[in-house]
């Protein structure tokens, strides 16, 4: 895919720039330039070729993915003289003076400057009502619209919703949930990617090229990286790269430039924590302290390292570097740390990072939070060690032989029948898990349930036997309660067993007798015929 650099055609000479911006040089003139976002330009370009545009448009992502540029490229295809067309000429009237930024029926307004009410009135509202100087549409480009105040989406709500037919309105935003729900329902909502690594190398190399310059596809790897997805934050940091440097761009004077740490020294890093290496720790920090690095961009370098770590660990692509040497280095220090170490050390670096912002003294707390960190796991490790110990059988003591030198033989193990014919997963041993599931969902069932036993598993048929008649009732009276004790019986037991219940006679019989009430002397009939003979005295 080839890329071309916009050509501006300024009237005025003398408004002309010396110098343009890298992302303002390269940006896309065609949508077979807009790369990464082919969902959105296949949509678009096919709108445009059937004729059914939409008369509002509603651009959502991240920053630097190309959403202005989309609008722009949208308004060409529409206002183009050879169109409206998929694709634009950029030669004619109307697509020069788009891409130059002074088209007269092409509003480009910043939401961010322009949120009050009379803005969006005189700009947008009164402008709407009268047709186009010079091209076919009268095009309304919002930038963050979010930002417009509740005063102003209220009177831009009736002009979105039905808009005169030679207007396109094209709202743009990075937060999509603050636009109000009446303004996105009257949009064609588009939602905008981040850029994959491998496309953000291809940009940054087209345009390393284009301008003459040479990078080390590692370096070029690291800017990528710190773009988090964003094409014109990709060329803003290779912008600053091609100006401080002398010559060819090195990994390491963009880790200069970015005030990042090399992965070298995070490797080390990593390790020391790793072995708990108090002395090493706090070695590498005093080595990066010379060097000027914040404490904060030595966490930021820490966790970009790790998640690169932890996808060579579990064998995942790590992006689009070509490096062998740096690919090998990564999975010989992903080995040497260890999986299970990999994942601790993220959550606790992420932890960290998280806590930096709130400390008066960044330097000395990371030395001692890093500390703190590689010590903490080393009594876990060695709590483990002895639980296990413990754990383990110890060897019986030998017995003394005996006077005559015959050695005393074992005791004999007398084999009950209950133990020969228990085994570890029998149907009391299902049931019982059945019971503990039951009790998790609800504390009563359970204690319904405490008590029942087995008394006959035949034929895909359990009987489940209850010490108390009330209990009984209680878990047969309905049908909810019924179909919970069926559902983890058949998946205890199988999908074709179903479930009977009975009560033990002779434990209930047992249970009445022992809470039979018992009279004394003078209680019951007793008390009666004794009040009865006093009361007849008298």
């Amino acid at each position: 895919m080839e890329f071309t650099p916009t050509t501006l055609k300024i009237q005025n000479p003398k408004s002309k720039l010396s110098y343009l911006s890298l992302y303002r040089k390269y940006r896309s003139q065609t949508f077979s330039d807009l790369i990464g976002q082919d969902h959105v330009v296949r949509t678009l370009q096919n709108a445009v070729a059937t004729g059914k545009v939409a008369h509002s448009y509603l651009f959502t992502g991240p920053r630097g993915t190309g959403k202005t540029s989309s609008a722009r490229l949208l308004a060409k295809c529409l206002n183009c003289e050879k169109g409206p067309t998929p694709e634009p000429c950029n030669e004619c009237e109307q697509c020069i003076s788009i891409t130059a930024g002074n088209c007269v029926d092409v509003y480009e307004i910043d939401a961010a400057s322009e949120s009050g009410v009379e803005n969006v009135r005189d700009t947008i509202v009164d402008a709407a009502q009268y047709t186009p100087n010079f091209c076919r549409y009268k095009i309304f480009i919002i930038d963050e619209v979010h930002d417009l105040s509740s005063k102003a989406f209220d009177a831009l709500l009736k002009t979105v919703e039905e808009p005169p037919p030679h207007v396109v309105f094209i709202l743009a935003t990075t937060e999509y949930n603050k636009v109000p729900p009446t303004i996105r329902s009257r949009c064609q909502k588009y939602e905008f990617h981040r850029a994959s690594m491998q496309n953000l190398v291809e940009r940054l190399l087209y345009v390393i090229t284009a301008e003459g310059a040479e990078a080390e596809p590692a370096a070029l790897t690291a800017i990528a990286r710190m773009a988090d997805g964003g094409y014109r934050d990709a060329l803003t940091l290779l912008e600053q790269a091609l100006l401080t440097s002398e010559g060819k761009i090195t990994l390491q004077h963009v880790y200069d430039q970015l005030g990042l740490v090399s992965e070298e020294t995070v490797d080390q890093l990593l390790i020391a924590m790793r072995q708990a290496n108090v002395v090493e720790i706090v070695d590498t920090l005093a080595e990066i302290g010379r060097r000027g690095r914040d404490p904060r961009a030595a966490l930021e370098s820490m966790m970009y390292r790790l998640s690169d770590l932890t996808r060579a660990a579990y064998t995942v692509d790590v992006g689009a570097s070509t490096d062998a040497t740096r690919e090998a280095t990564l999975h010989e220090t992903a080995s040497h740390v260890g999986r299970e170490d990999l994942l601790w050390l993220r959550g606790a670096i992420a932890q960290a990072h998280k806590g930096i912002r709130d400390v008066t003294l960044p330097r000395v707390w990371l030395e001692a939070e890093l500390i703190r960190i590689a010590t903490s796991k080393q009594p876990q490790i060695e709590r483990a060690k002895a639980v296990v110990q413990t754990a383990a059988p110890k060897p019986a003591p030998a017995q003394a032989p005996t006077p005559e030198h015959k050695p005393v033989p074992p005791p004999a193990v007398i084999e009950t029948p209950a133990a020969v014919e228990a085994a570890p997963d029998d149907d009391d041993a299902k049931w019982h898990r059945v019971v503990a599931q039951l009790t998790t969902i609800s504390r009563t069932m359970g204690m319904k349930l405490t008590g029942t036993r087995v008394s006959n598993a035949v034929d895909g048929v359990l009987r489940i036997e209850f010490e108390r008649q009330l209990d009984h009732d209680w878990v047969t009276d309905g049908i909810k309660k019924g179909m919970a004790v069926q559902e983890q019986v058949r998946a205890e037991f199988g999908a074709d067993w179903s479930v009977e219940y009975a009560v033990n006679k002779n434990g209930a019989k047992a249970n009445r007798e022992g809470t039979e009430a018992v009279e004394l002397a003078l209680e019951g009939d007793s008390l009666y015929k004794a009040a009865t003979e006093k009361f007849k005295s008298k």
